[in-house]
């Protein structure tokens, strides 16, 4: 079930007519439950970056290594779970031969071996730091409107670093981007806190604009009740309160995620959407347009949000997907994926963690990588991305 502009400006039509529901019923905040269905197709996108996290901390460290590999005794200490195992670093890298290699080159004697990356790997981290670079004044861009979200511009330090994964930071972005636009960016602690808190110099009007707005201005329909994209699990059952309630709540007033919301009664369906509008922009700003549930409580202080608010993600299965895969409960924007496994719009990064998501999975040392795609073309469809 795809709700489109079509159906948006009928309601509209029959909202003026006063055939849905009255004006103090549209501004309450209406009790409706609906069912969660699994997806398999999105949770598939969930658990196929199982492990996939912790290897990449690792294979960052290494290939940052002046030496080309690392002492295995240099490696964290801290156990890593692979399954029901639980595997010192060392071993645990040593489970995906297409990626990590051990040698006894280096080593005083055989208990200390030495890690490397694989020649393949090699490669692939090399074509990762080169889209990082061409694509460093999207990233500047895309944390811009991250803290532009927030109530005073600032986040701090340690939730940005919660959203790096998420929104495609590289791991050195403190030193190699934040530190290279201090007209952008500032470090302050603020007053009876003792974090660092990242803050932004000035606001930019260009960018305060949503994805939903910019959708909906370029489809030829703007104005002050846009509507979300919406479908459903295949099988899923709408049943008619609840199909009534959401054609209603499409036609409600939108607030850009952007804009002050101090003036919205919380107790409104209007405010809910504006609350669900947020977390459309803010899943929007993830080069994977997924993350944890955990990352986005965080955030309830600084993007000025009530309490519970996590329930509009079960309010609006439409909009979001809520995965269980992996143990954890991850967001998913649901018109990313336009019904199936692949982002309908991928971006570079994603595609670079396919490939190492891929390699993960050979099994046998017999087996060699190979890429399906060149450099050179890589590097292009990345510079084809960020200018489109």
């Amino acid at each position: 079930m795809v709700w489109g502009i079509a159906q948006t400006r009928r309601l509209l039509r029959r909202r003026r007519q006063g055939l849905l529901f009255s004006a103090e019923q549209r501004a309450t905040l209406v009790n409706v439950k609906l069912k969660w269905v699994k997806d398999r197709a999105l949770d598939s996108v969930v658990a196929r970056e199982r492990h996939l996290r912790q290897v990449h901390r690792l294979l960052e460290l290494i290939s940052t290594d002046p030496r080309g590999g690392v002492p295995a005794n240099d490696l964290p200490s801290r156990p890593l779970h692979l399954g029901k195992l639980s595997l010192l670093p060392s071993d645990f890298l040593l489970r995906f031969p297409a990626l990590f290699r051990r040698s006894s080159a280096h080593s005083i004697g055989p208990s200390s071996p030495w890690i490397y990356l694989t020649d393949d790997a090699l490669k692939l981290r090399e074509l990762e730091l080169s889209v990082l670079r061409n694509s460093e004044r999207e990233i500047v861009d895309r944390l811009r409107r991250l803290l532009m979200l927030t109530v005073n511009l600032s986040l701090p330090l340690h939730t940005v670093d919660q959203l790096r994964w998420d929104i495609g930071l590289p791991s050195e972005y403190q030193e190699k981007i934040l530190h290279r636009y201090p007209h952008f960016f500032d470090f302050v602690r603020p007053d009876e806190d003792e974090r660092v808190w990242l803050k932004l110099s000035s606001w930019d009007p260009v960018l305060a604009v949503s994805e939903l707005q910019r959708s909906s201005t370029n489809g030829g329909f703007n104005g002050d009740s846009l509507a979300f994209p919406v479908s459903f699990t295949r099988g899923f059952c709408l049943r008619r309160k609840c199909m009534m309630w959401l054609q209603e709540w499409q036609t409600l007033p939108y607030t850009s995620p952007y804009a002050d919301p101090s003036g919205l009664d919380p107790r409104t369906d209007v405010s809910e959407k504006r609350i669900v509008g947020l977390f459309h922009e803010l899943l929007h700003l993830t080069i994977g347009k997924k993350t944890e549930r955990s990352n986005l409580s965080n955030l309830r202080k600084p993007l000025r949000l009530p309490q519970k608010f996590t329930k509009v993600f079960e309010r609006h299965p439409g909009i979001f997907y809520l995965s269980q895969k992996l143990g954890v409960h991850t967001v998913v924007l649901r018109e990313a994926y336009g019904g199936g496994r692949e982002l309908l719009r991928k971006h570079p990064l994603v595609g670079i963690r396919e490939k190492y998501a891929a390699m993960m999975n050979v099994g046998r040392p017999e087996i060699r990588w190979r890429f399906s795609i060149s450099e050179e073309s890589e590097v292009a469809s990345s510079e084809e991305f960020y200018h489109n």
